[in-house]
């Protein structure tokens, strides 16, 4: 291990590592790794992060910071006015608030920070685009709160051009850099060598994501009664009230040997789900990147999804698209998009175009804005 003293320190927000196999779990677990893995040589990483959390990185070329309640913004903010009668200056150099909810600010109000926005969802809450002037009284809240972060910033970042774009549209910048830096794609996990437990033999549809209004799943089982013989595998945590609505709706429909709504599942069985399903759909109402698109088109599947958000921007030319919710026109257009996937023999295509999201491109064009922001050469 290198000695780390004598650089420039630059603190990295991890603290979602405690939810691992969160969207915000894994691009704090991925970008950890690749920048360890690129061993920048001008500036020393430091990891706030849950006590445990040093087992995912084999590597220890860094300093872990616990995370822990003293180090919240809600206290810190008390005691930053007595930051000048400290008999010492901290070593932080720069600090990267990895997500728009974070609740870890530097304590030194001077200490350069690039601020990262994966999205600003709580604007679809009312499933449909809002405006300036049409908030609710809690998106204006939950607005705001994000506003604070970016008065605090010197620089921002967004996972995606259409978050940019909400960005711009609802916060004020005041002319701060804002740099779209997408989102890597990591190799999966080896799949489980047999099928899941839950599941009987037999062709099936995917989702994936936890039960939650916005992932609008609802307009999938109506779908399903549109297709015949059809099933639908529903992957995600299903202990929330929309879930509840979600089993009524299979109960009454009478799908409950059709659609299998099976929980939170091991990576394992998720990755067998991804490679056997017949297509992937993903009719989210709201979404910063989704990765459930790239993970299902590097299986090499046919996608179909909600035309909002950044997912037209993630999927490229490779997805297929619903123009509406109507149970007739989504079947069809999944019968088509089938038809049409096979007959063009868009497997690779979609493979290669999921290839195009990587960590370690994201990772370096992080380290250049930290040097960015040490004032190092590039």
């Amino acid at each position: 291990m290198r000695s780390l003293s004598c650089f420039p320190e630059v603190v990295i927000d991890f603290e979602k590592l405690r939810h691992i196999n969160t969207g915000l779990g894994q691009f704090s677990l991925n970008l950890g790794r690749e920048i360890l893995k690129i061993r920048p040589d001008s500036f020393a990483p430091a990891f706030l992060m849950p006590r445990d959390s040093q087992r995912f990185f084999s590597d220890d070329n860094y300093r872990h910071i616990p995370v822990g309640l003293w180090k919240k913004e809600g206290l810190r903010k008390l005691l930053r006015p007595f930051e000048k009668f400290r008999s010492h200056q901290s070593s932080i150099a720069a600090w990267h608030i990895t997500h728009q909810s974070s609740k870890y600010l530097p304590f030194n109000s001077k200490t350069p920070v690039l601020l990262t926005i994966h999205d600003l969802n709580f604007l679809q809450d009312n499933h449909e685009m809002a405006t300036e002037g049409s908030l609710t009284a809690r998106q204006n809240r939950k607005l705001a709160a994000v506003q604070r972060l970016v008065n605090r910033a010197s620089v921002i970042s967004t996972v995606s051009h259409f978050t940019e774009g909400e960005v711009r549209k609802f916060l004020q910048t005041d002319g701060k850099p804002i740099y779209v830096i997408p989102n890597g794609l990591a190799q999966p996990e080896a799949a489980s060598p047999t099928r899941p437990t839950f599941l009987s033999p037999g062709e099936y549809y995917l989702t994936v994501g936890n039960c939650l209004r916005h992932k609008n799943f609802h307009v999938l089982i109506k779908m399903i009664s549109e297709i015949p013989q059809s099933r639908l595998v529903i992957a995600g945590k299903k202990q929330t009230s929309y879930g509840a609505q979600l089993q009524k709706e299979i109960i009454r429909l009478g799908l409950e040997n059709r659609i299998f709504m099976t929980g939170e599942v091991s990576q394992g069985d998720l990755q067998w789900l991804y490679e056997n399903c017949e297509a992937f759909f993903f009719p989210s109402l709201a979404e910063g990147f989704g990765f459930p698109v790239l993970e299902a088109m590097q299986c090499g599947k046919p996608v179909f999804m909600a035309r909002s958000t950044s997912l037209p921007e993630i999927a490229g030319q490779c997805g297929f698209f619903f123009d509406s919710f109507e149970p007739e026109h989504m079947a069809n257009i999944c019968c088509e998009g089938l038809r049409t996937f096979r007959m063009n023999s868009m497997k690779e295509q979609c493979q290669e175009h999921a290839r195009t999201f990587s960590w370690e491109r994201a990772a370096k064009a992080y380290i250049n804005i930290y040097k960015s922001l040490l004032r190092l050469p590039l």
